[in-house]
C-alpha cells in the first residue's frame, strides 16, 4: 500500500505510535484495544480502492470521497459511516470565503479522513486530539468528535468574521453619501460568501443530530455531552448565519434606497435650476418679439425687462432654497 498518508494508533486510550506505513494498519487492527487514524490527501481511485478492500468500505462511499463538491452529509453503510463536510475560512478582508472539502470513513475501530487539498489544517486536528488525551479511551468517537468540533469551530469563526465585515460595510454604506464601487463590490462578495457558508453550515445540524442517535451506537454515553456541545455550536452558527442573511438583505435594500434618494435629490436640484432658468428665458423671449410693446426700443424698457429677469430668478431661488429643493 504505497500511499502518501499520515497515521496514528492508540492502544488502551494512549497514543502509541504515529507516522508508521499505512501497510501496517491491518496489523494494528488485528491487535486488541487499538484504534487507528489514517489521513489521505487527494488520493487517486487506485489508492482508495486499496483502502476500500482493507476496511471493507462501500464502493458508493468511496466514489463520493473521490468526487468533489458533495453536499455535507452522513451516510450509513453496512459496517461503517461516511461523513462529508467542509472546513471554511475567510481568505481576505473583502470577505471571500474558501471551502475545503473533507470526507471521513468511520468504522468501529478506525477513522479514515480524505482531504481534497492541502489547505485543511491537519496539525490543528492533531492538536485537538492531543489537548484531550483523557477522551481517547472512548475510541473512534473521540477521533470523530475532534474532527467535527474543529470543523464546526471553523464555521463559527467564519460566521463571526462575516458579522464583523458586515458591520463594517454597514458603517461605510451610511457614511458615504453615495455607495462607492468598492462598497458595492464588498457587499456583493459578502452576500456570495454568506450564501456559500449557509450551504455548508445548515446541513451540519442534521449530521451531528444523526450521530447522537442511539441506534447507530457510534457515540458512547460518556461522549454524548461532548457531541451535544458541538450540536449547540452548530445551532448557534446556523441561527447566526440566518440572522446575517436577513441583515445583508436589509443592507441591500438600504443601499438601493440610498441610491434612490440620491437620485431624487439630483433630480430635484436639476428641476429647480431648470425652473429658475426657464423664467428668465420666457422674459427675454417676450421682450425679443418684433412687435411694439410698452418700452419697445426704449432704454427704460430694457431696464424693466432686466429687473423682471433678476427679480424672478432671485425669488424662485429663495423659494426653492427655503423648501430644500436646492
Amino acid at each position: 500500500m504505497d500511499l502518501n498518508a499520515r497515521t496514528r494508533v492508540w492502544r488502551g486510550g494512549k497514543l502509541e505510535k504515529e507516522g508508521f506505513p499505512a501497510a501496517r494498519i491491518s496489523d494494528y487492527l488485528a491487535e486488541p484495544d487499538t484504534i487507528v487514524w489514517l489521513d489521505l490527501c487527494d488520493p487517486n481511485a487506485e489508492g482508495l480502492q486499496v483502502i476500500s478492500e482493507e476496511f471493507g468500505l462501500d464502493p458508493l462511499a468511496v466514489e463520493d470521497a473521490i468526487s468533489h463538491h458533495e453536499r455535507p452529509k452522513l451516510d450509513h453503510y453496512q459496517g461503517h459511516l461516511f461523513l462529508n463536510a467542509y472546513a471554511v475560512r475567510l481568505t481576505d478582508e473583502s470577505g471571500a470565503l474558501a471551502t475545503h472539502e473533507i470526507s471521513a470513513f468511520i468504522t468501529e475501530r478506525a477513522l479514515v479522513t480524505v482531504r481534497g487539498d492541502e489547505e485543511f489544517d491537519v496539525d490543528a486536528l492533531l492538536k485537538q486530539w492531543d489537548d484531550s488525551p483523557d477522551l481517547a479511551k472512548y475510541g473512534v468517537a473521540y477521533l470523530l468528535h475532534g474532527l467535527i468540533d474543529l470543523i464546526v469551530d471553523g464555521h463559527f469563526d467564519a460566521v463571526q468574521s462575516l458579522d464583523g465585515a458586515i458591520d463594517g460595510l454597514e458603517e461605510r454604506l451610511f457614511a458615504d453619501e453615495v455607495p462607492t464601487r468598492d462598497t458595492q463590490y464588498r457587499s456583493y462578495r459578502l452576500r456570495k460568501s454568506l450564501t456559500l457558508l449557509r450551504r455548508v453550515v445548515l446541513p451540519m445540524r442534521e449530521v451531528v443530530n444523526t450521530l447522537l442517535r442511539r441506534d447507530l451506537e457510534v457515540v458512547p454515553e460518556e461522549m454524548t455531552p461532548y457531541f451535544q456541545d458541538v450540536y449547540d455550536h452548530v445551532l448557534r452558527a446556523t441561527e447566526w448565519t440566518e440572522s446575517l442573511r436577513d441583515v445583508v438583505t436589509s443592507l441591500q435594500e438600504s443601499r438601493i434606497a440610498i441610491q434612490g434618494n440620491h437620485l431624487n435629490q439630483v433630480m430635484k436640484k436639476l428641476t429647480g435650476w431648470a425652473a429658475i432658468i426657464a423664467v428668465p428665458t420666457a422674459v427675454t423671449g417676450f421682450y425679443g418679439q418684433n412687435v411694439p410693446y410698452p418700452g419697445y426700443q426704449k432704454h427704460w424698457g430694457f431696464v424693466v425687462s432686466l429687473g423682471i429677469l433678476i427679480a424672478t430668478a432671485l425669488a424662485l431661488y429663495a423659494i426653492f432654497k427655503k423648501r430644500d429643493w436646492l
